[in-house]
């Protein structure tokens, strides 16, 4: 398969203006519509760490990196199963964000989601930038083929590893069948990204709301991710009164797996479960009900 053309991503989504957009109706009239994504990964302990806990000794990277490792194998182990029991008593049912080789290296986890009936989303084959990746459209078809094997499906949607696309990822990702992304974190509703063959769309994602920037990176308490969450959900539900909104919680079970924050991440589901007119979907569905409401532009 040729490399395509190069395309910035400003050239690729016309601007527009949310105040200017006829409005959009919920799938039963609801304002808004909130999908949860669970992140699972294979950190693979030859390479670099795909982000640390704990810095190196003297400033000097080692390998093997057995701490920040051993920080993420503890997510697979115990954190994932907190978060699926967690979202089990609640009946929601989410995205799962899947590196193509945890199918064949963590089946429990993955046999576990399969068995909940949760969604399975393309999450690059290993934990990798796709700057990194060699031949992207091969570590795409991976991907696509591990999944496809596991649940008897391929997926329909995809994020990159650390949301990282060079200027030709999302016409490879339109090319392998892939529907909808969430990389681009540019809006509170979905919106049609130019690719070639075909258009592929945007569904809201976060790295706000997201457990890497607010504890890996920013510091803050176990709690911040329920009182942000809280404070997103109420202003998004206010902003949707003409026209429904999308909100993301993005979590990873080495992060909000954990003891002391998965208290949070039960809190905020229940606000999000006792808010009216709010309804919890997979990204699937929410990239089927907007499509049937806009359709794709011309290429």
């Amino acid at each position: 398969m040729s490399e395509p053309k190069p395309m910035l991503p400003s050239d690729r989504l016309p601007y527009s203006a949310l105040p200017d957009r006829p409005p959009l109706i919920g799938p039963d009239g609801e304002r808004l519509l909130v999908w949860v994504i669970v992140n699972v990964e294979h950190w693979s302990i030859e390479r670099t760490m795909p982000r640390t806990v704990l810095p190196p000794p003297m400033g000097q990277p080692l390998q093997p990196d057995l701490p920040n490792w051993a920080w993420h194998e503890y997510g697979m182990r115990v954190g994932f199963w907190r978060i699926h029991e967690a979202l089990r008593r609640r009946g929601i049912v989410p995205t799962l964000a899947i590196n193509g080789i945890v199918c064949e290296t963590y089946p429990r986890v993955a046999g576990a989601a399969l068995d909940a009936g949760w969604e399975f989303m393309g999450h690059g084959y290993v934990q990798m930038p796709m700057h990194r990746v060699e031949d992207q459209a091969q570590a795409i078809a991976q991907c696509m083929d591990a999944i496809r094997r596991f649940t008897g499906k391929a997926p329909r949607g995809w994020e990159s590893p650390g949301l990282t696309e060079t200027e030709t990822t999302i016409d490879l990702l339109s090319a392998a069948g892939i529907e909808y992304v969430a990389d681009w974190v540019v809006d509170d509703q979905p919106c049609w990204i130019q690719a070639s063959p075909k258009p592929v769309l945007s569904v809201p994602y976060t790295v706000e709301i997201n457990d890497i920037p607010l504890m890996a990176i920013q510091n803050h308490r176990g709690d911040e991710l329920y009182h942000r969450g809280l404070q997103q959900l109420d202003r998004l539900w206010s902003d949707s009164a003409h026209s429904t909104r999308v909100m993301a919680i993005s979590v990873h079970p080495y992060i909000t797996g954990v003891p002391h924050r998965i208290g949070a991440f039960e809190q905020l589901l229940d606000a999000v479960l006792g808010k009216p007119e709010v309804r919890v979907m997979t990204g699937e569905a929410i990239a089927d009900w907007f499509a049937a409401q806009v359709q794709a532009p011309a290429r």
